[in-house]
């Protein structure tokens, strides 16, 4: 599983048709989307995509997870390509295993931020992703993370001794939507707050989503908006689905992406990436 640019320019017999591919890059999310539940890409959808490659198309991961969280995973499905991590704050090259590009979230402007919004909500409960490949994952006193995803547990005050991509929100007794949707109507004009994910309200350097990160990926690699075809489950996907020309919602996606897709498509667990490729990719011989 890997991205590169189409090639296009030389008449070959044997080279896909570029107007006969319906689409250039294929973007995925990871977690609920590309992932199963167990972590792992089925072999159906991993025929899907070698067969989209070998017609041409590039296939480039666009995940939430800071590109420290996102290598062991892409290591371990064998993806070597490029890839948009920490909602598009990082540009991440799995096959160099090098950070490429990094925008990071001011943290005097965070700390503005958050005590806006705590004086608001009350005390909330707080995380940092720190900048770079080692960046570690600070979490504060009380903040809870899903499953064994990697957590250091810090005091508040350490979280801003380095560069961070984005802070973390939880709220005692808020939900998810409603604590972004506090949080975005008090600090929005400071910074942007997506919802990625149950426990994950996140809080971004204005201006900054999966969007952005995937239109300089796409810039990279040759590759334009219009020739786009997004997959995603959560609402920080949104951004993306706008931006290419096609966005499918997996079924068990938020309520808003189901409504904001132009397709839907079974779950992550029911393979639902593969369903759409497989129709708009048939699988060419050779391809395995």
């Amino acid at each position: 599983m890997s991205a590169s640019a189409p090639n296009a320019s030389a008449p070959n017999a044997s080279a896909p048709n570029v107007q006969a591919r319906p689409f250039d890059l294929i973007a995925t999310d990871l977690d609920g989307t590309l992932l199963r539940s167990d972590g792992t890409v089925s072999e159906r959808t991993r025929r899907a995509l070698a067969a989209a490659e070998a017609a041409g198309a590039v296939h480039i991961v666009v995940t939430g997870r800071s590109a420290s969280w996102t290598r062991p995973t892409l290591d371990a499905i064998g993806y070597t390509g490029l890839a948009v991590c920490g909602q598009g704050a990082q540009l991440y090259d799995a096959g160099a295993h090098r950070e490429l590009t990094s925008v990071t979230l001011d943290r005097q402007l965070a700390q503005l931020a958050l005590a806006k919004i705590e004086a608001e909500t009350g005390p909330l409960l707080k995380a940092v992703s720190q900048d770079g490949l080692d960046g570690a994952f600070l979490a504060g006193p009380g903040y809870r993370m899903l499953g064994d995803d990697p957590v250091t547990h810090r005091d508040p005050a350490d979280f801003w001794d380095r560069p961070i991509t984005r802070m973390f929100l939880q709220h005692p007794t808020l939900g998810d939507d409603e604590l972004a949707h506090t949080a975005r109507e008090i600090a929005g004009q400071l910074v942007d707050v997506v919802m990625a994910g149950p426990g994950f309200v996140e809080v971004l350097p204005l201006g900054l989503s999966k969007a952005t990160g995937l239109a300089l990926a796409a810039a990279r690699l040759g590759v334009t908006k219009d020739r786009t075809i997004a997959f995603g489950d959560m609402p920080n996907d949104l951004p993306m689905f706008r931006w290419a020309a096609c966005g499918v919602a997996m079924a068990n996606a938020h309520p808003s992406l189901l409504t904001a897709a132009d397709e839907v498509t079974l779950g992550n667990d029911d393979e639902g990436v593969a369903v759409v490729l497989e129709h708009l990719f048939p699988q060419v011989q050779g391809v395995s």
